[in-house]
């Protein structure tokens, strides 16, 4: 094979994004606790994922998510993520955010690492949720906290809800029971 046909393929091949688009499924996030939280595991489930934070006048949805996760528990893994980025809203660390859960909530649903939803450092789940390039279905930003985005069984992104959703309404349950 001759020079420039060995240039003509290395130019061809340069232009293709060769690697394959991240699927749901090949996130990853530490749970409030440390321990990693590998997507992977939920095939076959609905993932409900919120942005929370402990002073936010959204904050008493914390219950309502407690009553769709007692709910659904079989068929949805629901993952709180704290945030700071909305008015300073979450000021705690992972130890406060977690005993303030559990004392003022009761919750069991899982919650994550404290991560930034949005801007430059905006982790890789929220990436793929707010990407339409990423998530196939659309794009969206983060808006404040109690944000919710529903990820199907099949690991698609179903709908995005803003805060003003009430975790037990009729547009996240309906897609729920469906």
């Amino acid at each position: 094979m001759n020079y420039f046909k060995i240039l003509q393929i290395m130019i061809f091949f340069s232009s293709i994004n060769l690697t394959a688009q991240e699927s749901f499924y090949d996130l990853k996030i530490n749970s409030i606790n440390g321990d990693l939280i590998d997507f992977n595991e939920f095939k076959g489930k609905y993932v409900l994922i919120v942005n929370v934070a402990s002073n936010c006048g959204f904050t008493p949805q914390y219950k309502a998510l407690e009553e769709l996760y007692q709910l659904y528990k079989d068929d949805l893994v629901l993952i709180g993520v704290p945030c700071n980025q909305f008015g300073g809203q979450e000021p705690k660390n992972e130890s406060e955010i977690k005993n303030f859960c559990e004392k003022n909530y009761g919750i069991s649903f899982l919650l994550s690492e404290k991560v930034n939803v949005k801007g430059e450092n905006q982790h890789s789940i929220f990436k793929w949720l707010t990407s339409k390039k990423l998530n196939g279905n659309s794009n969206s930003s983060v808006k404040w906290n109690f944000q919710k985005y529903l990820v199907g069984k099949d690991g698609k992104l179903i709908n995005y809800f803003y805060s003003t959703t009430s975790p037990t309404s009729t547009k996240i349950t309906n897609s729920i029971q469906q």
